[in-house]
């Protein structure tokens, strides 16, 4: 064990890498730390607190909602509502905006309340994921064109990770910081500073099932590493695919790899599955702050102007030479 005693997230927030954040912006990163806590809680009571199993309803993504789905919402709704740093949210949970009661805060929240959902069952790695922006609107109330902002112009995100154990990642524009649960004190600790990702790796991370309806130039691009030393990449790669965006990311945060979400055919008419605003934003800001890199493809995922709240993207992301070999492939297609 350390002798000495480790920095503290709030801590962290009062030292001189945090020193461009406002007080408002530092507590509102606190609630969320202290909202996911309570998360944490459920998901390791597990079946004890009645909370696995699906709920019998349908979110505005036409999935099915988890009872901790619901739970995890609820939380991030009730301990936000009346801050007073919060305008208004919005979920992957809810087809439109959350309005707080008195909209005064400087500040909009987006989350994804509980990726990987799926997985609840089989005691898999799950998340919530979160990205922050400021509210720019000078009008009394707000509206989901508020929230239809450019990656670039996120002020904080990040997510949390519910696995063997909870951990905090965080940006806000100045590096990627990794902070642990203590247990114990109920409080999050530093714990891995200034995240970096390889630039090479030979990892990837996508749903082989689904090969046969890709694009061209994913197919080529997998099809090298499949081919290994013996093929044009001369080296042998490992597909790894946990099927939670939260539990994949942070494998590629820690240790390199590329992460794969991309258009297929089955549904040509949309632009990808995941979701811009609160799944693809926050974590490509992530993995940017990281020195990675993040594109649906053909462009930066951060450059893209989003025209609805619920709009979905491909994702590629991870080790910045992977990406950009993708990213070639799709221009050259």
């Amino acid at each position: 064990m350390p002798s000495s005693q480790p920095t503290s997230l709030h801590e962290c927030l009062k030292s001189t890498k945090y020193a461009g954040i406002d007080q408002d912006l530092s507590l509102l990163i606190e609630d969320l730390a202290a909202s996911c806590i309570s998360i944490s809680q459920a998901v390791q009571q597990g079946a004890l607190a009645n909370i696995l199993g699906s709920a019998g309803t349908g979110n505005v993504q036409g999935e099915t909602q988890q009872k901790l789905d619901i739970y995890a919402n609820d939380v991030l709704l009730n301990a936000h509502s009346h801050t007073g740093r919060l305008a208004a949210m919005a979920s992957e949970e809810m087809e439109h905006i959350y309005p707080v009661p008195n909209p005064v805060g400087k500040y909009l929240l987006l989350f994804d309340p509980l990726d990987g959902s799926s997985n609840i069952d089989v005691n898999v790695s799950i998340g919530t994921i979160f990205s922050i922006l400021k509210n720019s609107s000078s009008a009394s109330t707000v509206s989901e064109a508020d929230f239809l902002q450019s990656g670039s112009r996120q002020v904080a995100a990040g997510y949390v990770l519910y696995g063997p154990q909870t951990i905090l990642v965080l940006t806000v524009g100045a590096g990627v910081d990794m902070f642990t649960l203590d247990q114990q004190k109920n409080q999050f600790f530093l714990s891995n500073e200034n995240v970096q990702i390889p630039k090479d790796t030979k990892e990837f991370a996508i749903n082989m099932s689904n090969m046969r309806h890709w694009a061209p130039p994913v197919v080529r691009y997998v099809n090298e590493c499949l081919s290994g030393s013996t093929g044009v990449r001369n080296k042998d790669f490992n597909m790894r695919w946990i099927a939670s965006m939260v539990a994949d990311v942070h494998r590629i945060l820690i240790r390199g790899g590329v992460f794969m979400y991309p258009w297929d055919q089955r549904e040509p008419n949309k632009p990808g599955k995941l979701r811009l605003l609160y799944e693809a934003n926050p974590m490509s800001f992530l993995v940017e702050q990281a020195g990675g890199a993040s594109c649906n493809g053909e462009v930066r995922i951060l450059d893209i102007q989003p025209s609805q709240l619920h709009e979905r993207v491909s994702v590629i992301l991870g080790s910045k030479n992977e990406v950009d070999l993708i990213m070639k492939y799709h221009k050259t297609n």
